[in-house]
């Protein structure tokens, strides 16, 4: 099997490793010859990128090269697939999106509401550049990006690159929900085949099946109704704000039992809930900052001060290896089938064929093939036209400048709705971002 080169671009972010490791476990069904680091920070990207060294000498000495670089050319020059991770104002502007937010009593989510409108907006223009760059270097290399809030980064890149079949959208969320079925019914999760509809972080699993062909849908609910639901991926097993949140799966299913909810549900469902458990001054963010960023800092100047990786507390992770599964598919023609963003051009027949909706595909090297869908209910459709609104116009407002378009977003979105409000959030996420959105502070906007 031809072993191929990878770039991770954001190589400074705290899940790095856990992708190496990922790497390292799937290196028989993809197989590396070279992988890249690149990153803007580069004091940041150079902790991780040099453990990693040693963490791939030691357990992955097949790999010929590792290089870091903050070098665009360096970096994606004869890459062969390319996982996005960037975040855009880092974790310490997560944690003012987070802050905004909740001082105006509503949600102070990374990807939901006002906070995930602010991560959107700054993450659309370097999203753009990126792939410009990395299609000046590798015009042929697969692009798989999961940088969130992948919803609002999906509509924009569409609307630029219409026509790059080799840029995927995706989100490990619904795998990792999956995990935790599958371990509550004692099976693996590449066992289950979903079958969901929705868009990103706002959608519904209609049927969980075995892959033999037996259906589980009914299974599950009835054990996360009468047993409840815990998060049981090491990705986030150990993280007490995302038990909270598995916990809510039995709540959202005994109130609406139609279909198996994403947990992201959660915050468009019970905003007023959502808010009061919340704490303004130690946020999600800061709780990431004050725990898995200084957790990943003293792993890797452990590695690196020791020159071993034997005593690091490291292993894969679902999202890492769902990741290289669909880089698997798609380098390989595999034809696995995974939940991918795309457009929606009648997948959804009762649904505006322009909307990025999350459903089954199968992943080939010509491309994302997706299922049909057919017509969703009332309900599912009127919420998901409501959040599809609201993202096309933050889309739009970072395209045109507009302030007008962000307060009609904010107005559509179940976390705000109330204008004086949006008003309010807006005119603060413009007033924190002016450096990254120049555009809203020209004349008349």
């Amino acid at each position: 099997m031809e072993r191929k080169n990878l770039t991770i671009v954001g190589g400074g972010s705290t899940y790095t490793l856990g992708i190496l490791m990922s790497l390292i476990e799937e290196k028989v069904t993809f197989p590396l010859k070279s992988i890249r680091f690149y990153d803007i920070d580069s004091e940041r990207q150079r902790f991780n990128a040099e453990a990693a060294k040693i963490l791939l000498q030691e357990l992955y000495p097949e790999v010929e090269e590792v290089i870091y670089t903050t070098n665009k050319e360096v970096a994606f020059t004869g890459a062969d697939v390319l996982f996005l991770q960037i975040r855009t104002g880092g974790l310490e502007m997560r944690e003012k999106d987070e802050q905004i937010a909740l001082s105006h009593g509503c949600v102070g989510q990374e990807t939901c509401g006002a906070g995930g409108m602010a991560y959107g907006l700054r993450s659309i223009g370097d999203m753009i550049t990126l792939v410009k760059d990395i299609r000046q270097y590798a015009p042929e290399a697969w692009i798989l990006n999961y940088t969130n809030p992948a919803a609002i980064v999906a509509e924009a890149t569409t609307r630029v690159f219409p026509d790059d079949k080799k840029l995927i959208n995706m989100c490990d969320m619904p795998c990792i929900i999956m995990e935790s079925y599958a371990d509550m019914l004692g099976c693996e999760l590449w066992d289950l085949v979903p079958e969901y509809f929705g868009l990103n972080h706002y959608g519904w699993f209609t049927r969980i099946l075995h892959r033999n062909g037996e259906d589980l849908t009914q299974k599950i609910k009835d054990c996360i109704i009468n047993q409840g639901f815990s998060a049981t991926s090491n990705f986030i097993a150990n993280e007490p704000s995302w038990q909270e949140t598995f916990k809510n799966m039995q709540t959202m299913l005994k109130d609406n039992p139609e279909f198996l909810p994403n947990t992201y549900l959660q915050y468009y469902l019970y905003p007023q809930k959502m808010v009061a458990k919340e704490d303004i001054n130690n946020t999600r963010a800061r709780q990431v900052i004050d725990g898995r960023e200084k957790e990943m800092y003293t792993i890797c100047k452990d590695i690196i001060d020791s020159g071993t990786a034997a005593n690091a507390n490291l292993e894969s992770d679902t999202h890492g290896v769902y990741m290289i599964r669909v880089a698997e598919s798609v380098v390989f023609n595999k034809g696995y089938r995974y939940l991918s963003i795309v457009k929606n051009n009648g997948i959804i027949s009762n649904l505006q064929d322009d909307a990025m909706v999350e459903v089954p595909a199968s992943l080939y090297s010509d491309g994302v093939k997706p299922y049909a869908i057919g017509e969703i209910p009332t309900f599912q459709k009127a919420m998901i036209e409501s959040q599809l609104g609201y993202e096309k116009l933050v889309v739009d407002a970072w395209f045109e400048g507009s302030r007008q378009k962000l307060i009609n977003a904010l107005t559509l979105n179940r976390t705000v709705i109330n204008v004086p409000t949006a008003i309010k959030i807006v005119d603060d996420v413009l007033a924190a971002n002016k450096a990254y959105l120049p555009q809203f502070f020209n004349d008349n906007k």
